[in-house]
């Protein structure tokens, strides 16, 4: 792949306030890959021998329980820096990054980490504020998990989609990458069953439209009210 102009990374959040200089370095250090859908970036327990931003596509990031069971973390869009054991302290990856779309990512090796950190501190305060965001709406869904109705939980995971990767279209908002009922279920600690249910009940209520493997929002503020009702 040609080298990559570094207008591209400029307006990017982690590379915000950064100089022509500092992006130049980061370009040179770095080398890009493509993954193809459904293929790992990195599995989980591997030694954490590099350190990636997602150029183009969206990758699932997931824990494997230790009965066998599959927890999706959180959702990676382009634009965004992950695998960054680095920064938590870790010399392995926490969790496995799996392809949701065909992806281009850019990578740098762990052991240039102290030194990048070093010398291009505006990259340093931007990452490790993502880091204390992640960790904020990590609480956040351990809350949700403990205290929200299954419908709620269903409903915030949908908003939270369309408002990170939602695309407008005639419709409404729909969520820009391809995503099953049971990428749902694993995102929401809850049964197949349960939210195949959910979502053909807001289909049929006009609320959402569904397809393969595509959800739309065309009613969001009826979802945001369902979220927020408390009992």
């Amino acid at each position: 792949m040609r080298r990559l102009d570094t207008s591209l990374l400029a307006d990017l959040p982690p590379f915000a306030g950064m100089s022509r200089a500092s992006l130049d370095d980061m370009i040179a250090r770095a080398t890009s890959f493509r993954h193809p859908k459904n293929s790992y970036v990195f599995r989980e327990g591997e030694d954490a021998h590099s350190f990636f931003l997602l150029l183009d596509g969206y990758v699932r990031v997931v824990k494997v329980t230790p009965d066998g069971e599959q927890v999706i973390v959180r959702y990676i869009a382009t634009g965004e820096l992950f695998g960054i054991a680095k920064a938590i302290s870790r010399d392995t990856y926490p969790a496995n990054a799996v392809a949701a779309v065909d992806c281009v990512v850019l990578a740098w090796p762990s052991r240039s980490w102290d030194a990048i950190v070093a010398e291009h501190p505006a990259f340093a305060t931007n990452t490790y504020a993502m880091v204390g965001n992640r960790l904020i709406s990590t609480q956040d869904r351990v809350v949700e998990l403990a205290t929200e109705r299954v419908e709620q939980r269903v409903a915030n995971a949908l908003i939270n989609l369309a408002r990170e990767t939602g695309r407008k279209t005639d419709e409404g908002i729909e969520i820009d990458f391809p995503i099953s009922r049971r990428d749902i279920s694993d995102m929401t600690g809850t049964t197949l069953h349960t939210v195949s249910r959910l979502l053909s009940g807001w289909d049929s209520k006009g609320w959402i439209k569904g397809g393969r493997q595509k959800i739309t929002l065309v009613e969001g503020h009826q979802l945001t009210t369902l979220a927020s009702t408390r009992d």
